[in-house]
């Protein structure tokens, strides 16, 4: 087993172990690091290929256990421009006997792009065959997952330490469908953490026909750090995604990590990079892109972002109008089978900041998973909190007014 060494423990510093509305918003195998590199590394793609789709400056982040298909619905009702992803799915679920239950989607939810897990081109063809036949807009492989459960399955982030077979994977769905080839990861792995690492990684699956790279900016240890842990202990390098881009222009790029408001969002796509991923504090509180759609109107229009635009202030009157467009559709999934806390337990982060979230929360997580529970509970608990918020307004105890979950700035694209 690996452990880390007390030079890798420096390293990572010191750690322990519906209908929408959109009127009513505002706008490879352990090895050696040097079996990376044992042909001469290459600082440019020379991949011909163009790259295929539109470009989506903004998405949120594949979370497993989060953003399935309710969640992506519910983020319909705030933003309908940016680009949603499934949970990661391997290739077993994909390709078995449930897969209409496993790969099914609302048109709504378009665009949304698929996450596979898996190393097996032939079945990543075949699956990315199927996806095309469903609707899917992208298809991406996961090469920066860190779970012990995936790395047994040699797929996720150890797939990092095989950059030959991630692009054979590339070129064979790239040959499978004419929908975009992406591939998220990390910026290296256990001692393959230079940036020659990562720059040889992007070159070869850019090489392969990869048509986006969305790079979360950090290292993954696969020994010592809980897929929690891998989130937050090894330091944030956003200026090696920058210069990733910068070496790769006509490949697009996509940064991920560390990113939780639109106006860092904006910074990085103002400096040059095609894409912006944000993952937790887009659960925590869905209403984070309340602006989003605004956001990216003017960075196609090739404006720039105020620096003092409110994207981080979200009326309490804008969180109940999307609580209520929803309304419908969370009838709707009851009437088909599904259980009410099924939906609502994606509802928890829009009353983040309101006088009597506590309650609704305490409500909702102990009554929607009780049998029979209807659509009926939720409006109750959203007509209860409303009534308290309009009494907080009324007192002068609240303005009405808050920030979102994600509302401090941890620093501009260029600092880390």
């Amino acid at each position: 087993m690996w452990r880390l060494t007390s030079r890798q423990r420096a390293r990572t510093g010191n750690w322990r172990p519906f209908r929408p509305i959109y009127g009513v918003l505002i706008h490879g195998v352990l090895a050696h690091p040097s079996a990376w590199l044992h042909h001469h590394p290459r600082p440019m793609s020379l991949s011909s290929k163009s790259p295929r789709g539109p470009a989506y400056p903004l998405s949120v982040a594949p979370m497993v256990d989060r953003t399935d298909r309710h969640y992506r619905v519910i983020m319909r009702a705030v933003t309908r421009r940016t680009l949603l992803y499934t949970e990661m799915i391997s290739l077993s679920a994909a390709l078995g006997r449930d897969q209409a239950r496993v790969l099914g989607f609302d048109p709504i939810e378009r665009p949304v792009s698929l996450q596979l897990g898996g190393d097996d081109p032939a079945r990543l063809a075949e699956a990315a065959a199927v996806a095309t036949a469903m609707g899917y807009d992208e298809i991406d492989l996961n090469c920066g997952c860190p779970s012990p459960r995936v790395q047994q399955g040699r797929f996720g982030v150890i797939l990092m330490k095989d950059p030959a077979r991630v692009a054979q994977c590339v070129e064979a769905m790239r040959k499978a469908t004419p929908l975009p080839v992406t591939v998220k990861q990390r910026l290296g792995v256990d001692d393959l953490d230079q940036y020659e690492h990562a720059a040889d990684f992007v070159a070869q699956v850019a090489d392969a026909g990869a048509d986006r790279v969305i790079v979360h900016a950090r290292k993954a240890w696969l020994q010592g750090l809980s897929p929690a842990q891998n989130r937050t202990v090894p330091p944030l390098r956003w200026s090696w995604v920058h210069r990733l881009k910068a070496e790769h222009p006509s490949l697009r790029v996509e940064i991920n990590g560390g990113i939780t408001t639109l106006a860092q969002a904006a910074d990085h796509l103002q400096q040059g990079l095609d894409g912006v991923m944000i993952g937790r504090a887009a659960y925590d509180d869905p209403m984070l892109f309340a602006n989003a759609d605004a956001l990216i109107d003017a960075h196609e229009r090739g404006e720039p972002w105020p620096a003092d635009e409110p994207t981080n202030r979200v009326d309490s009157n804008q969180r109940f109008a999307v609580l209520r467009s929803l309304l419908p559709y969370v009838e709707r999934s009851v009437e088909q089978g599904h259980r009410l806390s099924f939906v609502t337990r994606h509802f928890m982060g829009f009353v983040h900041g309101l006088p009597g979230a506590r309650r609704f929360r305490r409500c909702l997580s102990e009554q929607a998973r009780l049998p029979g529970a209807s659509t009926k509970l939720l409006a109750s608990a959203i007509d209860e909190l409303e009534a308290n918020v309009e009494k907080n307004r009324l007192s002068g105890r609240f303005s009405g007014e808050g920030s979102t979950a994600a509302s401090q700035p941890t620093g501009s694209a260029s600092a880390p």
